[in-house]
C-alpha cells in the first residue's frame, strides 16, 4: 500500500543526470552505428534504383536482346530457350563458335608476324586475315550457329537446312584454313612449316596455335554436324516440310522469336 503522504507527482526516475550534459562515448558510438546503418540502407536503395533504371533503359532500347553484351542485337539464352536434352549440344556449338572467334584473332596476329618475318605474301595474308575477323565472325554466328540454335528451340525443318547449307561451307573453309596456303590469309600448316624452316620462331609459334585452333573447331564442327544430321533425320524433318514453313512464314520465321 502506498504511503498516505506520498507525492503522486513525484518522478520515479532519477534526476541525477543532466540532460544538457555532453553525450558519453557509449552514446556517441551508438549514434555513429545508427548513422552508418542508415547510410548503408540509403546506399542500397540508391543502388537498386540505379539497377532498375538501367534495366528499364536497356529494355526500352534493346527489348529483351542481350547478345552481344556490348551492343545487344539478339536474345541468346541457352538455359531458357533450348530443351534440357539439347542444351549440352548447343552449349558445345556455342563454345566452338567462341573457339572460332579466338582462332580468327590469333590467325590475324600470326599473319602480322608473317609480314614482319619478310614473307613475300605477308601483306596479302594480313589483309585477308583482318577481313576474316570482321566478316567470318559475324556471318558464322548468323548463318550456321543461329539457325541451329533456333532449330533446336522451335524444331522447324527450315532452320536445320539453313544450318546444313552454311555449316557445310564452314567445314570446307576450316579445311582450307588448316592447310595454310600462302597469300590466303591463313597461318595454317604450310605457313607454319615455312616459318620454322626459315628460323622465324615467333611467327611459327603463332601459326602453330592458329593451326591447332582451326583443327579443333573444324573437327568439333564435323562431329556435331553428323550428330545434328542424325537428329534431323530421326525427327522426320524433310525438304518439303522446310518449303512449307518458308511459304507459311517467309523470312519472318528466321528473324523472329515466335
Amino acid at each position: 500500500m502506498s504511503e498516505p503522504f506520498q507525492n503522486p507527482f513525484a518522478s520515479s526516475h532519477s534526476l541525477d543526470t543532466n540532460p544538457f550534459d555532453d553525450p558519453t562515448p557509449k552514446q556517441l558510438a551508438h549514434d555513429d552505428s545508427r548513422f552508418e546503418e542508415l547510410s548503408r540502407r540509403e546506399q542500397n536503395l540508391e543502388r537498386r534504383e540505379r539497377e532498375l533504371n538501367q534495366r528499364a533503359e536497356h529494355i526500352r532500347t534493346h527489348g529483351r536482346n542481350n547478345w552481344p553484351p556490348f551492343y545487344p542485337l539478339v536474345y541468346h539464352a541457352i538455359s531458357e530457350e533450348i530443351p534440357d536434352a539439347s542444351r549440352p549440344l548447343i552449349t558445345r556449338l556455342y563454345q566452338l563458335w567462341l573457339v572460332l572467334l579466338g582462332t580468327l584473332i590469333i590467325n590475324m596476329v600470326a599473319c602480322i608476324f608473317l609480314l614482319v618475318a619478310g614473307s613475300s605474301d605477308g601483306g596479302k595474308d594480313l589483309g585477308a586475315s583482318i577481313g576474316y575477323v570482321f566478316i567470318i565472325a559475324p556471318l558464322s554466328f548468323l548463318l550456321w550457329y543461329r539457325p541451329i540454335y533456333n532449330g533446336y528451340m522451335k524444331e522447324q525443318a527450315l532452320y536445320y537446312y539453313f544450318y546444313f547449307f552454311f555449316g557445310g561451307f564452314h567445314l570446307l573453309f576450316s579445311v582450307y584454313m588448316i592447310i595454310g596456303i600462302p597469300s590466303t590469309g591463313s597461318g595454317g600448316l604450310i605457313q607454319t612449316i615455312q616459318m620454322y624452316a626459315q628460323g622465324h620462331w615467333v611467327a611459327g609459334i603463332f601459326c602453330t596455335i592458329a593451326t591447332v585452333g582451326w583443327t579443333v573447331q573444324g573437327l568439333g564442327s564435323a562431329f556435331y554436324y553428323r550428330q545434328i544430321w542424325n537428329h534431323h533425320t530421326a525427327a522426320g524433318h524433310s525438304m518439303d516440310k522446310a518449303k512449307a514453313e518458308l511459304a507459311s512464314h517467309g523470312a519472318k520465321a528466321y528473324f523472329t522469336r515466335g
